[in-house]
């Protein structure tokens, strides 16, 4: 098969791969869209350690199962593989299992190629009117969908005000999530002209520049999508007293927090890594209700231009929130 390999910090090379077999319990798919992530990016820019060349990353995919009694169905992956039976599993917080296993990084390669395998409980079949591109926005949309749910859960019933720092599809996907779980005052901030005016115009988000935000402007849920300390400093800022942070972005690892003023005021901070396998089955049932919106706003590239493709991301190039990717023809 051909797969786009990561060889080194900036350098990627579509050539040919093995193809992956499918072991016990496990489908073999054709790998119809997958998604370009920020810790693609990582990566890609020599930023991660679990991450080491050579290897195929990727791991935002839906496709066809090919083969076996499930072969021509349309599926979404999570792809998350957890043990099961700890403690975290069993109780519905398999996201925290100490065993999980992410495909993209050794030993499991990822879906930036025409095949993958992964195994029957993570996979969630994909109805005919949704098409495969959608479908692989599942799991980023859902890292978002269960840090909005955490969030909520811990404030209780109630009417909300939301920001969310960042415009990517972490930061894009928790709005949606929001919206689908009842918070519609949102504001959404992102730094790049170019992106925040694709965010005002084509996903119809109350987006504004970092400038934008006052000192007494307070929201009861911040959600931070990227990860440096400054967006940091940005949520611990805009907290409001009794309020929740819930961070996703992996960005930067230390500095930012205001520990003092969240401490004195009561804030929340929530550190949230994925997905549960229900919240994954949830935002995916979100997409195919519709409740998530048109999702009109990823560009699509075939596998062999995604060298390019991640160059566009670093340089700021791109305005849509994410880039998938077509492994085949």
């Amino acid at each position: 098969m051909k797969a786009l390999i990561y060889e080194g910090p900036e350098e990627l090379t579509l050539r040919d791969a093995p193809d992956p077999v499918p072991e016990v319990g496990q489908q073999l798919i054709k790998v119809g869209a997958v998604g370009i992530c920020g810790s693609d990016m990582h990566a890609y820019l020599g930023h991660d350690e679990r991450r080491p060349a050579p290897l195929i990353l990727g791991h935002e995919a839906a496709g066809v199962i090919v083969g076996g009694a499930r072969a021509g169905k349309r599926v979404t992956l999570n792809p998350l593989v957890t043990c099961g039976i700890c403690k975290a599993c069993v109780s519905g917080h398999d996201n925290l299992c100490a065993d999980r296993m992410i495909i993209s990084m050794p030993p499991r390669e990822g879906a930036f190629a025409q095949y993958v395998t992964m195994r029957d409980e993570n996979l969630v079949t994909v109805p005919d009117h949704i098409s495969l591109e959608k479908a692989s926005l599942t799991e980023p949309i859902a890292c978002g969908w269960h840090a909005v749910r955490l969030a909520k859960e811990r404030l209780g019933p109630g009417s909300y005000t939301a920001l969310v720092i960042g415009g990517g599809a972490i930061g894009l996907g928790a709005a949606l999530s929001l919206v689908a779980q009842g918070v519609h005052d949102i504001t959404l901030v992102e730094p790049n002209a170019l992106r925040r005016e694709y965010l005002i115009r084509q996903c119809r988000q109350n987006a504004v520049s970092p400038d934008h935000l006052k000192p007494e402007m307070m929201f009861d849920i911040v959600i931070d999508g990227v990860g440096y300390a400054g967006t940091r400093t940005t949520a611990s800022a805009h907290a409001r007293p009794g309020g929740v942070i819930a961070h996703i972005g992996l960005g930067e690892n230390t500095g930012g927090l205001d520990i003092r003023r969240m401490t004195l005021q009561e804030i929340t901070f929530i550190g949230t890594y994925t997905y549960t396998m229900q919240d994954f089955r949830d935002t995916a049932q979100a997409i195919f209700d519709g409740r998530l919106g048109p999702l009109d706003w990823t560009q699509t590239r075939a596998l062999a231009d995604g060298a390019a493709a991640f160059a566009d991301i670093r340089a700021g190039r791109t305005p849509a929130p994410k880039i998938i990717l077509h492994p085949n023809p």
